[in-house]
């Protein structure tokens, strides 16, 4: 048995990849808490090969007790890329790293089997051991919660999207019914999607609905006047609906001017002066 210099862990690697392998395989399949439903057993051992390969080739060059240097940057790609696929799946965070760290029991294992009359050496080794896999394990979680916050990031602006919808009511005449809170971000995404349908359509008149929005402090009148500002600069005017009573109250105590601006009590008010300034006529038909 050839002992490395520094540590006996590459060599390890080295000579007992298969059979480390194959014990940790058993580990992870065998244990009661495993999440069948979410991951197959070929995708499982085939993480798992990878992952001792990669290892395996990382000891042998790379340093034992840092895994930023350059030798490590195939480990860590594979782990961020099976910690992005596990976070899709449906894994937590302690799954996760869990993966990485069940490999401890067969390496220790084995460790102390080879080197049980060297413990200074044994001691040694599971020191750098446990702090290499930590470091991995903790690179995984990292990376898991990087990849559950673009989710999150990606869904919200989904939300946001779906939440702010531009309709054509009729020729020339578009409608954007607003539900909920309006803050800055959910702003850009107004403003972002009724310039587009300016554009699309030509409309030359916008409606904006508030009566979805619970309250109008400064900051959402400022808002709105940021929409309605934006729409002109695309040739449509604006028309507020929805000014409830105590909006038209709250409007004037916050001495918000929205006097360059047509608002009316209801969408069908608003309507129908949209309707005027586009020339369109239409009359009730006789019952």
């Amino acid at each position: 048995m050839t002992i490395n210099s520094q540590s006996y862990f590459p060599e390890l690697l080295k000579q007992y990849e298969q059979e480390l392998l194959t014990d940790w395989l058993n580990n992870q399949l065998s244990t009661a808490t495993r999440r069948t439903g979410l991951l197959k057993e070929a995708e499982l051992r085939e993480q798992s090969r990878q992952l001792m390969n990669s290892l395996r080739n990382a000891v042998q060059h790379g340093s034992l007790t840092d895994t930023n240097t350059p030798e490590w940057l195939p480990v860590r790609e594979l782990l961020a890329n099976i910690s992005n696929t596990r976070a899709q799946q449906g894994f937590n965070p302690a799954e996760t790293a869990t993966f990485v760290l069940s490999l401890k029991k067969p390496l220790l294992t084995r460790l102390r089997k080879e080197l049980e009359k060297q413990p200074d050496l044994l001691a040694e080794d599971i020191w750098t051991t446990n702090l290499l896999l930590d470091q991995l394990g903790l690179y995984t979680v990292e990376v898991y919660q990087k990849s559950r916050e673009d989710v999150i990031a990606r869904q919200q602006q989904e939300l946001l999207e779906l939440s702010t919808p531009v309709v054509q009511l009729w020729e020339n005449i578009l409608a954007l019914p607003l539900i909920g809170t309006l803050d800055s971000a959910r702003t850009q995404v107004v403003m972002e999607n009724l310039l587009q349908k300016i554009v699309d359509t030509g409309a030359s008149i916008a409606i904006i609905d508030i009566t979805g929005v619970p309250t109008v402090d400064t900051l959402v009148a400022q808002h709105l006047l940021k929409t309605v500002a934006a729409a002109r600069l695309m040739g449509a005017d604006c028309i507020i609906s929805g000014i409830r009573p105590q909006i038209a109250q709250t409007i004037v105590h916050l001495g918000v001017d929205l006097s360059a601006v047509t608002t009316k009590a209801t969408l069908a008010a608003a309507f129908a002066i949209a309707l005027q300034r586009t020339g369109a006529t239409f009359t009730r038909a006789n019952k």
